[in-house]
């Protein structure tokens, strides 16, 4: 499998710009997620890898040689579109052998192919059906399956879970992970769900504006975002963002907003000092945020509970804290009344900083 490099790629449509000079190294075997809003270039980049889309700018390699004036076909790439993109005529063996049929493979290679991958998706019942006998999973794995049959070097999906209602989302998300075991090559894959990015990735490419905002595992992204819109949109519900002002207590430092006083903890501390910054935009996830009926004074916040979300095992609540609202996730059976002020304590590691001018992490 290639290692895929993509140097200052920029896309024009005319005199709009839609990538700005994006610099990314896709590891050999890698699964690779792309994800932010719509319109932020994620697709376009995707497109531009399989030759779908011209090169502006800059250039795409493949194992150090350059690819950008290749055809789609001289790429060794498989694509799994958004719509699927099946032949309504054939039936689902010869949706999935298509392309094996077009290089003139043996009959034999094609139906052990067949078979193979159909097993291991599941169609193996369903292979003398058209597309219009299946449902959008059944449908979705057929693209899959396509792609699977061709053996190429590299997969690239376009929002493939994108047309499937939020039940079998979940369970598609279940069957790549599942499929990502038993098939080692490299995946690009390209969502504006936060979720699957999270589940899925070896490494996710946070992208807005035509800009990368972050690269890495999803870990890192989420306990160590570089900026705040990385933080507010990985994670979910999404992070708590408030107005405060840095105020030094000698040995300690103190982030003071309405309705709280908060002790920021030493290494993130020291990282404020040297930026000499005095307001800032607090960030605390509601998953850090912890129901402490005695609460410690330094690392506590009072909220008055506006909302209750009962999703099973947690309950999602809508707080106040001065004129701002937090959201905190809880267990179900901790005792909550609505216009009850609780306390919750803030874990040190939850505590986040940003400058609210560039909305960089401190």
């Amino acid at each position: 499998m290639p290692e895929i490099r993509l140097q200052q790629l920029v896309k024009r449509y005319g005199a709009v710009q839609v990538l700005h000079g994006i610099d990314l190294e896709m590891a050999e075997n890698e699964f690779t997620v792309l994800v932010g809003p719509s319109g932020c270039g994620k697709s376009t980049t995707l497109r531009m890898v399989a030759g779908l889309e011209d090169v502006s700018d800059g250039d795409i390699l493949m194992n150090d040689a350059s690819v950008k004036d290749l055809d789609p076909k001289d790429r060794d790439i498989a694509m799994v579109f958004q719509d699927y993109a099946l032949y309504p005529h054939m039936n689902v063996a010869k949706n999935m052998s298509f392309s094996l049929r077009l290089q003139r493979t043996p009959q034999a290679t094609i139906d052990k192919k067949v078979k193979e991958t159909a097993e291991m998706l599941g169609l193996s019942a369903y292979l003398a059906r058209k597309p219009g006998e299946l449902s959008g999973g059944q449908r979705q794995r057929v693209a899959m399956g396509r792609a699977l049959c061709r053996d190429a070097a590299t997969f690239l999906f376009d929002e493939p879970l994108s047309n499937l209602d939020a039940k079998l989302r979940g369970q598609m998300r279940a069957e790549l992970a599942v499929m990502r075991q038993q098939v080692q090559k490299n995946m690009i894959y390209v969502t504006h769900d936060q979720i699957e990015a999270m589940t899925l990735a070896d490494r996710i490419v946070v992208m807005h504006g035509g800009h990368i905002q972050q690269q890495g595992t999803p870990s890192e992204l989420f306990k160590n975002p570089s900026n705040k819109f990385v933080a507010g949109f990985l994670g979910s519900p999404p992070m708590n963002f408030l107005g405060a002002e840095l105020v030094d207590g000698g040995d300690r430092l103190f982030a003071v907003g309405e309705g709280f006083k908060l002790a920021v903890p030493d290494a993130l501390a020291d990282r404020a000092r040297k930026r000499s910054v005095a307001a800032v935009t607090l960030g605390i996830r509601p998953s850090d945020l912890e129901f402490d009926a005695a609460g410690a004074d330094d690392t506590s916040v009072d909220l008055n509970v506006v909302v209750s979300e009962y999703v099973g095992a947690q309950s999602v609540l809508i707080c106040e804290c001065g004129r701002a609202r937090v959201t905190v996730e809880i267990k179900s059976e901790t005792p909550i009344a609505l216009g009850e002020t609780l306390r919750f304590s803030v874990r040190p590691e939850g505590l986040h900083l940003f400058d609210p001018k560039t909305e960089d992490a401190i």
